[in-house]
């Protein structure tokens, strides 16, 4: 069904509320002389002439303080302030018209409270009756979702207010841990306890939650949820007050809790000594400055006053949006003008380029992310993975060694501990290089930063399983048993600066990623805050099943942070340095002459013995399998003459 309306100028609209406006003032004025036992209608001329100018200056003073600029659809508080104002200054001026009438009532004033009352009642009364009028035939044509507010604090009751003026949410009730608040109205809605929102989703047929606790820290969130998971209803959260325009809530504002607060992870807020040390003032290099955590780090580095950033990627697009994004940023920047963006497209492998760019932009600190880090895509790409993950970072190494930047950090993982897969060995392999090479005589203070899997990172598992709920299941886990670290990309950008300030050269420094969580648990929880059932053997009336599909290639059941357990403390709380044993230089060459050749021959077998000599526990639990291995290997086969005409793959 349509609601159909007459379509009037908003002049018009204006036009019929003074003349509405007009007639209330006169009208109350009636009634306040019938109240009085007093005749209206047998008055002086003169009383009926003021009377008409005072009616006339009270319209105008109304439309000068904007009272018909509101919407009446969309009066709130502050509409309520300006017909306060409105109507008592038409009694005033009512006073005025009464004096110079020169009338038998000019000396008897009982009148003017009686008649600023009921002027209030009238024009004020008549347009709140018209707002809830509205309203009431909105939702009956467009029926709002019944939600439920939890947090009775000036954050709920600016929400309120917002979502009774949209078009998508109708509040029925708050919910606050508070037992202040509790059986008290807000805006008209009342205040229960926790305790009763079971009930009130049944009677409401309610549907969503919206969180409205804006400075509750993640603990308290979490805990929060906790009470929440087992519910049926969807729970969301709702923007920083300062992102509602207009006083009302956009659909797109409303979304699904951060991930975060299912963590319980407060962050430490950041040393601003520690974050600058590095930085301020200087010229900034970061590799791999298109992926997730490069381009954190940018946008952190940019805040904090570096001369120079070079941004340097081999992945063109996301090279540009990084960009992009980072030149938006310096025009909010104070004195962003004299920061100066380089962006250069090109591989760490090449050591031409590194060497032109660390030399010409006279880099002192280089965040070296780049590499090549999702386990399955390396387990079938091995010799790129080596020659990305460990030559990019000798390389790159080497030319800063050459041109003496002071600080060199590099970005690891924890898959690099006792790992089973390549990409985790050439990891702890690229970690032993910056090790050897920190041993010597060099001006560069060399720096390994360890962590687990971040948030919001390509190939996140949080992202995939709110687009398998969303699209009604299944939500896939390798393992039931599996678990993982975690923390935000933004809390590992503040600790990998933090971490790097504090290097005196070859350090390994470990963030604490607090306990392990399974995956399974996560997925759970999800499904449960996204408003659906678990659909398992114990219950098949469930909404969203979990598929197992079994460990990847190279995955562990469970990631590891140190290979031994010598640790000690740093100056932050989240950041510790582990001591681990390292081959030598001069161990670490033979092997790499090794890696080098096998690379260049595509040997993945040789490859797979250089790294199970270099890197301590690696097991790999499958066969070597690359694409280029098995077509190699086909060319043996083939008759030479056959072998004369094709040039072999990366065959010195």
């Amino acid at each position: 069904m349509q609601l159909y309306t007459i379509p009037l100028s908003r002049t018009i609209k204006q036009s019929l509320m003074m003349v509405a406006d007009s007639v209330m003032i006169v009208a109350a004025l009636a009634l306040s002389f019938v109240l009085l036992g007093k005749d209206f209608f047998s008055q002086d001329q003169r009383f009926y002439f003021y009377l008409a100018i005072a009616t006339t200056l009270s319209i105008l003073v109304f439309a000068r303080i904007g009272l018909y600029r509101a919407l009446v659809l969309y009066m709130g508080l502050q509409s309520g302030f300006l017909i306060l104002q409105g109507v008592t200054i038409a009694t005033c001026m009512l006073a005025v018209s009464y004096f110079f009438s020169q009338t038998p009532l000019s000396s008897d004033f009982s009148i003017l409270p009686i008649f600023w009352m009921i002027a209030l009642l009238f024009i004020g009364g008549s347009r709140f009756v018209s707002k809830i009028f509205l309203q009431s035939l909105i939702q009956n044509f467009r029926p709002k979702e019944p939600v439920i507010i939890y947090g009775a604090g000036s954050s709920g009751m600016q929400l309120v207010v917002a979502l009774q003026n949209g078009d998508q949410y109708l509040p029925v009730a708050f919910v606050d841990d508070s037992h202040t608040m509790l059986g008290s109205t807000v805006h008209g809605i009342r205040v229960y306890s926790p305790n009763s929102l079971y009930e009130l989703i049944e009677s409401f047929s309610v549907r969503q939650i919206l969180l409205a606790i804006p400075s509750a820290t993640h603990a308290e969130r979490k805990e929060i949820l906790n009470r929440l998971e087992h519910l049926p209803v969807h729970v969301k959260t709702v923007p920083d007050l300062f992102d509602m325009v207009s006083g009302k809530v956009d659909v797109d504002q409303v979304r699904d809790i951060d991930i975060e607060d299912l963590l319980g992870r407060d962050i430490v807020p950041p040393n601003p000594e520690l974050l600058g040390a590095c930085i301020n003032g200087q010229s900034v290099m970061v590799t791999g400055a298109a992926g997730s955590i490069g381009s954190e780090l940018c946008r952190l580095i940019i805040n904090i006053n570096p001369r120079r950033l070079i941004l340097l990627d081999s992945f063109e697009y996301g090279l540009y949006e990084i960009e992009n994004e980072l030149r938006e940023k310096l025009k909010d920047i104070e004195n962003g003008e004299k920061i100066e963006i380089v962006a250069l497209l090109g591989s760490v492998c090449n050591r031409v380029q590194m060497e032109s760019a660390i030399q010409s932009f006279s880099v002192d600190t280089v965040y070296h992310v780049a590499a090549y880090k999702q386990v399955p895509m390396v387990e079938k790409n091995i010799v790129e993975g080596v020659q990305n993950n460990i030559f990019g970072t000798l390389i790159s190494a080497q030319v800063a060694e050459r041109y003496e930047v002071k600080n060199f950090v590099l970005i690891s993982t924890d898959k690099a501990v006792r790992p089973t897969n390549f990409m985790g060995a050439t990891k702890r392999f690229a970690e032993q290089v910056l090790q050897a090479i920190a041993r010597g005589e060099c001006t560069t203070r060399f720096s390994i930063v360890r962590f687990g899997n971040v948030l919001g990172s390509s190939g996140s598992v949080v992202p995939l399983f709110r687009k398998q709920i969303s699209s009604g299941g299944p939500v896939t886990v390798t393992h039931p048993e599996v678990t993982r670290y975690f923390m935000t990309v933004q809390e590992a950008a503040q600790l990998v600066i933090q971490a790097g300030s504090m290097a005196t050269g070859g350090d390994v420094f470990v963030l604490d990623m607090n306990e392990p969580i399974r995956i399974v648990d996560l997925a759970k929880k999800m499904v449960h805050l996204m408003g659906y059932d678990i659909k398992d053997e114990n219950s098949y009336r469930g909404d969203i099943a979990i598929e197992y599909t079994g460990l990847r290639p190279g995955e562990k059941l469970h990631e590891e942070l140190m290979i031994g357990e010598s640790v000690t403390g740093t100056e932050h709380p989240k950041i510790v340095r582990a001591e681990e044993e390292t081959l030598s230089w001069e161990a670490l060459q033979k092997l790499l002459d090794r890696l080098r050749k096998a690379c260049s021959n595509i040997d993945l077998q040789e490859i797979r013995t250089v790294l199970i000599e270099a890197v301590d526990g690696f097991e790999p639990k499958e066969e070597v399998s690359d694409p280029l291995w098995d077509i190699n290997k086909s060319m043996e086969d083939m008759p030479e003459k056959e072998v004369a005409n094709v040039t072999p793959l990366f065959k010195e």
